[in-house]
């Protein structure tokens, strides 16, 4: 049994590399007095709550890794309680690659990015996929989002950290940017209007 929740992430093989690297004594002072999590707080359900599309990673019984993108509006993947988060499997390309490695290997992990914030949150969990029959299906499913559902997720969150911005280029949605642009173009229209002023006196 691991000693640490980050040992999800830093096996024995991770761990030899940190220390001929000269990062594992600090990895190593991180979990001994502040480890990883294993419940959602309050400011991961904040974060995942504002998020429109994750990655998921998935590996098969030959131990063929595969990332897949899902996307849905905000808010899509659902905090269920403080240990398992939800979400609607919404019809795709139909090769079932990430399903089919679930059945395989039921571990998982996310990769939720935040662009304009320069955040990014890795969650590691156990998967299981449930028919759109489930009583859980009316707390995932939006009724605001046309999309044809053919199966939902639970996630068994068992680890989540937050990374650091290194390395995180700016990327805004076309929503994000009208926000940010709506005043500007408000400014720009109140210089048009006092120039103009300006030219009739």
């Amino acid at each position: 049994m691991s000693k640490y929740i980050s040992d999800i992430a830093f096996s024995d093989s991770v761990k030899k590399i940190q220390k001929k690297e000269g990062s594992r004594s600090g990895y190593q002072f991180m979990a001994e007095k502040r480890d990883w999590a294993n419940s959602i707080s309050e400011s991961l359900r904040y974060f995942i709550a504002h998020r429109d599309s994750f990655y998921i990673a998935t590996v098969n019984h030959a131990g063929q890794p595969y990332i897949q993108h899902r996307g849905g509006p905000v808010g899509f993947l659902k905090v269920l309680d403080n240990y398992t988060l939800g979400f609607a499997d919404f019809s795709g390309n139909r090769q079932f690659i990430s399903v089919g490695n679930i059945h395989d290997n039921k571990n998982i992990c996310l990769f939720l990015m935040d662009y304009p914030n320069r955040k990014r949150i890795k969650i590691w969990g156990e998967a299981e996929i449930i028919d759109t029959d489930h009583k859980l299906m009316p707390l995932l499913r939006d009724d605001n989002y046309e999309a044809r559902i053919e199966r939902a997720m639970i996630i068994k969150v068992n680890a989540w950290d937050a990374n650091c911005p290194q390395h995180i280029t700016h990327r805004y949605t076309q929503q994000e940017l009208e926000l940010q642009l709506g005043s500007l173009k408000d400014q720009i229209r109140e210089l048009e209007h006092e120039l103009e002023r300006h030219h009739q006196d």
